[in-house]
């Protein structure tokens, strides 16, 4: 297909589709269709509170005050706290990271045994938070040799 061709088939739909797009705003217009308006909260007043002088930057200052005098909701009814994290995170996340909010934890390792998450040897919390890097560099090192 050249170029040419591509061209006016898009210019073709392109029409089309306008066409269409302008049959149903004129018919909107004859005729209305009478839709709920969406009910909005009213803010309740702000209260006036004297500003205090928090940094030299005007704008950072503006925004620490605004922060400062605003009344925040708690997320989910209460105060989250660090240990809340891993909820948080998984109900924001789990499904990008294919897990969704029920991901189960595991009950027992590959020999059927039962997993206690709370009594971790210390070996395997050693080589868990072990600094790996200089092993990484050396394997990097490596692969350019291989490569060349």
């Amino acid at each position: 297909m050249k170029k040419s061709e591509l061209k006016t088939i898009v210019r073709q739909i392109v029409k089309e589709e306008v066409a269409k797009s302008i049959h149903e705003v004129i018919s909107e217009l004859k005729n209305p269709t009478t839709e709920e308006k969406p009910t909005v909260k009213k803010q309740p007043k702000k209260k006036l509170v004297e500003k205090k002088q928090y940094t030299k930057n005007s704008v950072l200052n503006d925004v620490l005050n605004e922060t400062a005098n605003s009344e925040w909701e708690t997320m989910g009814g209460g105060t989250q706290t660090t240990s809340d994290m891993n909820n948080i995170m998984r109900k924001q996340y789990g499904d990008v990271m294919g897990g969704g909010n029920n991901v189960p934890l595991p009950q027992t390792d590959t020999e059927g045994r039962p997993v206690d998450v709370n009594n971790i040897s210390d070996d395997l919390m050693n080589n868990l938070t072990k600094d790996y890097s200089k092993t990484l560099k050396a394997m990097e090192k490596a692969s350019e040799k291989s490569r060349g």
